[in-house]
């Protein structure tokens, strides 16, 4: 797979992770590192950011530690040549994406913000995030579009005055052509899970959403509806798809703690809503982020984060010297479902391999119980600070007392030896009376060839008054 490495405290942390926790059980030789931290993108000229987008799509499964995107001030502490960009758009780009999912964490016996699972999709691409501005004066703005079929007329888009001496123009657009890829891949995690699931939109000020909303709907009706109805997963909003103003969602998000439930909406929308669930389920540190794009083949390529940056302030703390405690919860979640993607990726590869398949099963089995290891750590009063208050774990000793029950876990699985296969147990048979055995099974054994067939088996049965009997069907009262 490829592992994208950022800095700060949860490089620091993931460093840890992977040196305790992974490398004791697997060769991590093949997977492909790239370092996105500001240094190297700067002594690369952004060349390391072009190579781990290239090498993403073409392997499928990665892993990304949290990024700086520097400010005009970190330029100038870091010695920059610049203010480099947010990796994300490049990655989201490179990669077609489609969505980016983010669900909530849970840990069994820890209550949290909300008691069951809650899903999100947020369209990958579009919106904001891409617009093009620039500050103009008083003056007069188009928007023209200009068709690739030459046989086709442009058109104004949009033509305003601007009056005011200071403007600022912002234009961007939303692409919907992949907006069928990230509804079925919604509902088809929402049925997984066992949630029902909710379209959020602007739509009724906002006109140019409709689209999305038209579409989530038709691909709903048309092949999900019937599975998520005769699973019961309509009924809390009365059969039909609900949409959602993208203002009643975020009531709705603070209003349905008992959770249950699946939303998608636009780009921007997504990202305002999912900051926001991640709040009322308790931080950032419990909500996955994993970023799905779709390869030319078809198949999927998924990048797998935490949904919190690079902790600043913990990391501050480390380089003074003092004691931090770094949920990495989050970090925990995002690299065990790259090694997963990474094994499901090679079997689809390779079709019939059992060597492969073996690889998946042990990868699948190591992420389960590694997983069991974080939240047992949790769950027995041994979690972060945040978790268990004072008293808590420092980053160094969470993740080497996790290193410990992993490998107390797996140490359990393994076997010294094969168990013995059981036959029938051996009967006490001192005071049997062998001459009286053979004279009885002489007597059945009629064509004396030392076997005794089906047919004399039955009359032996008969004989003995033990033969199994049919059921009569009980007589009917005469009414």
């Amino acid at each position: 797979m490829v592992y994208i490495s950022g800095e700060e405290m949860t490089h620091y942390a993931c460093n840890l992770m992977v040196d305790q926790w992974v490398t004791p059980f697997f060769d991590t030789s093949a997977w492909e590192t790239y370092d996105l931290s500001c240094k190297n993108r700067d002594a690369t000229d952004d060349a390391v950011l072009h190579s781990a987008v290239s090498a993403g799509k073409r392997i499928g499964a990665i892993f990304k530690e949290p990024t700086i995107t520097p400010s005009a001030i970190q330029v100038e502490e870091m010695g920059l040549k610049k203010a480099f960009g947010s990796p994300n758009g490049a990655m989201r780009k490179g990669w077609n994406g489609v969505t980016i999912s983010r669900d909530t964490i849970h840990i069994d016996g820890i209550e949290l913000g909300y008691k069951n699972p809650v899903l999100f999709e947020r369209h990958a691409v579009g919106g904001e995030y891409g617009a093009g501005w620039h500050e103009v004066g008083a003056g007069t703005l188009l928007t023209t579009y200009i068709p690739n079929d030459e046989s086709e007329r442009p058109f104004v888009v949009d033509k305003r005055d601007l009056t005011d001496d200071h403007n600022v123009c912002v234009v961007y657009h939303n692409p919907y052509d992949n907006i069928e890829d990230l509804a079925h891949i919604f509902y088809q995690r929402c049925l997984q899970v066992g949630v029902t699931p909710y379209v959020v939109t602007k739509k009724t000020v906002f006109k140019w959403q409709e689209g999305y909303w038209a579409t989530m709907k038709s691909v709903f009706d048309e092949q999900y509806k019937e599975e998520f109805v005769k699973r019961g997963l309509m009924e809390r909003c009365g059969g039909e798809l609900q949409h959602l103003i993208s203002d009643a969602a975020t009531m709705q998000l603070i209003r349905w703690t008992d959770g249950g439930f699946g939303m998608a909406a636009h780009n921007y929308d997504g990202d305002m809503l999912t900051d926001q669930i991640a709040q009322v389920h308790r931080s950032p540190g419990f909500i996955t982020s994993n970023l799905v794009g779709k390869n030319d083949d078809g198949s999927l390529i998924k990048e797998f984060e935490a949904s919190h940056g690079t902790v600043t302030d913990l990391w501050l703390d480390h380089l003074a010297g003092k004691e931090t405690s770094l949920n990495p919860l989050g970090l925990t979640e995002a690299l065990l479902e790259a090694m997963q993607h990474s094994a499901v990726l090679n079997v689809e590869r390779n079709p019939g391999d059992e060597t492969a398949k073996e690889v998946n099963d042990k990868v699948r089995n190591f992420t389960t119980t590694l997983r069991h290891a974080v939240h047992n750590t949790f769950r027995y009063g041994q979690g972060t600070r945040d978790m268990s208050g004072p008293t808590g774990f420092t980053t160094e000793d969470f993740i080497s007392k996790v290193a410990w029950r992993t490998n107390r876990y797996l140490a359990q699985q393994e076997e010294e030896e094969k168990p013995p296969v059981l036959g029938e147990p051996a009967r006490d048979n001192w005071n049997l009376d062998e001459d009286a055995v053979k004279e009885l099974f002489s007597k059945y054994d009629k064509n004396g060839d030392g076997t005794i067939d089906l047919q004399e088996f039955t009359t032996m049965l008969l004989k003995m008054n033990v033969a199994p009997t049919k059921t009569r069907a009980p007589k009917q009262p005469d009414v």
